[in-house]
């Protein structure tokens, strides 16, 4: 960017701009050389197959690292994992204050003391409509609805510019557990003409036209469903969704059922609920200890694992090796959800598991048991008409979502529409400009408990291992190249047949390479090494059609 001492507002995202998931964006004002900073959200994505072992993923806070004495602080705007999932790894080192609301500050107690981590920060509470002041910015909470309690956007407030960072939102009238999007407050915001505004806005729906169901819609049918089952009825939803299972817990009660919850994240958050106040006027929910003492038509079981996880309750119920909980032909199924993409073969594995065994299962695509908590077009273009933005840029979307949104604001008459990515550093205020790649941004890895980059994380290494096994040879030799101890042979991971095993074929080809070569020749330790690494690899590739890895330890005694 060119050299200037005149404030600027600056928005970079880190994170959950080109991708679902890992949201992390900063925020920056002042002049270049002592710019401001504020971060809104630390979230993580979850690694998938073509990453073995690595569980979660988040943003590379380097560029935050680089400027840590200009940090202010960090404003969630919910407690989804992708929003909050990784301030307890990343923001500790720090040390700058956390801003959240009640619910959201208890779900990160909750997860530091479920997961053992010894790492802390220190959590501020923020309430809708209480601006509070970090440095040049004021930040202003709005709730909106979502599918989680106490979802936020925020309206940050500099000298030169406004911005409304959305979050996760839609336009619900009726949601259940929750207050619905501030409509008032959003209206008046577009009603300020004193500085101009700057929208970052959620695209997950760019893509779908219309506007969402609302939530109660859902309650409706869920409780048609519970009422005219004539055995037990089992619904599986995301456990954060303290509106569902406040829907369901209704639903049950009508229907004269008893509700019993199996799953640990569903009890965590459920608890955290009921002592904030959430679970008023709702019967007890009872453990899964219960579930066998109930009659058959009086149950609703609530449990976890909508997403296929094979440790969750629903996969194990599915497998009949649960310890307590069981069902049977005539009973009922409900997915009240839909599969993360990447997550739908476990999910249908799942449901013909059930299936086979009798179960009824029902999904979205028997009927409206599920809705998204993010807007769709026609609710875009409703806030466009309220709060009247200069500036859009579209975040939380992979590229497909970001242009669709993109197209729509320019529709809709936006003066000024920004394509950002991760890493570009976006010039809100004065005189709208992007700079792409400006910023050097990446990921981390969890594996396990080590944070590393990809770099240092060894995937690329397992992925050889998956595909083409691991042969290891250890053998000693002698100064006259006679071998005195070994060949040792260790095969991982290479097909076995009755014709012939590969095991075969690698013991006869190092049997071959030692004849083939002169004791004298055979005593150079890096020349045997070599001629059995190519040797093995070659034979086996001529064979198998793949070449294996291969480590050959030749000793000198």
């Amino acid at each position: 960017m060119a050299k200037t001492q005149r404030d600027e507002l600056i928005f970079v995202p880190l994170g959950g701009v080109g991708e679902i998931g890992m949201n992390m964006g900063a925020y920056g004002f002042g002049p270049e050389k002592s710019c401001k900073w504020i971060v809104v959200d630390c979230g993580v994505t979850f690694g998938g197959p073509d990453l073995p072992g690595i569980e979660l993923i988040m943003a590379n806070p380097e560029f935050l690292k680089e400027r840590a004495d200009d940090v202010l602080g960090l404003i969630l705007t919910h407690s989804h994992e992708d929003h909050y999932g990784a301030v307890l790894d990343l923001w500790p080192g720090f040390e700058k204050p956390v801003f959240a609301t009640r619910f959201t500050a208890a779900m990160l107690a909750a997860k530091r003391a479920g997961d053992g981590i010894v790492e802390n920060v220190d959590l501020t509470i923020m309430a809708p409509g209480k601006p509070f002041n970090l440095g040049p910015f004021t930040i202003e909470v709005i709730n909106v609805a979502h599918s989680i309690p106490e979802s936020s956007a925020l309206l940050i407030t500099t000298p030169i510019g406004r911005i409304l960072h959305t979050g996760d939102w839609k336009l619900d009238p009726t949601p259940v557990g929750n207050a619905p999007t501030n409509v008032s407050r959003l209206k008046k915001i577009g009603e300020d003409t004193s500085t101009p505004l700057a929208l970052i806005c959620d695209s997950t729906n760019a893509l779908q036209d219309g506007e969402s169901p609302s939530e109660a819609e859902v309650a409706g049918n869920l409780a048609a469903m519970i009422a005219e089952a004539p055995n037990r009825v089992a619904v599986t939803t995301f456990a954060s969704n303290v509106g569902r299972v406040i829907s369901i817990v209704r639903a049950a009660e009508k229907a004269g059922r008893q509700v019993v919850m199996s799953g640990r994240s569903l009890h965590r958050i459920m608890g955290i609920a009921r002592e904030l106040g959430m679970l008023e006027g709702l019967p007890p929910l009872l453990d899964q200890d219960a579930y066998r003492s109930i009659p058959r038509n009086k149950i609703v079981l609530i449990c976890t694992g909508n997403q296929g996880e094979a440790r969750a309750a629903i996969a194990r119920i599915a497998r009949g090796d649960h310890p307590v909980i069981a069902l049977a032909a005539g009973d009922r199924m409900i997915f009240s959800s839909w599969a993360i993409p990447g997550n739908e073969r476990e999910v249908i594995d799942i449901q013909n598991q059930l299936i086979d065994q009798g179960v009824e299962v029902i999904t979205t695509n028997d009927g409206l048991v599920h809705v998204t908590g993010h807007p769709r077009r026609g609710e875009m273009r409703q806030l466009y008409s309220w709060v009247k933005p200069a500036v859009l840029v579209p975040v939380h979307g992979e590229a497909i979502h970001l242009k669709a949104h993109a197209k729509l604001g320019r529709e809709s008459g936006i003066p000024m529409v920004c394509e950002a990515r991760n890493g570009d550093m976006v010039r809100l205020f004065p005189e709208t400009m992007m700079f792409p790649a400006e910023v050097r941004t990446g990921e981390l890895y969890l594996d396990s408990l080590v944070l590393c980059t990809p770099k240092e994380s060894g995937v690329k290494g397992r992925r050889r291992l998956s595909f083409g096994g691991h042969v290891v040879v250890s053998l000693c030799v002698n100064g006259s190249g006679q071998v005195v101890s070994g060949p040792d042979l260790v095969i991982d991971g290479l097909p076995e047949t009755e014709d012939r095993s590969l095991s075969e074929l690698v013991e006869d080809t190092i049997v071959g390479v030692l004849k083939s070569m002169p004791s004298k020749r055979r005593s150079d330790t890096e020349a045997l090494n070599s001629a059995l690494f190519k040797g093995i690899r070659n034979k086996v590739n001529a064979y198998w059609g793949r070449k294996p890895n291969v480590s050959v330890f030749v000793h000198r005694v």
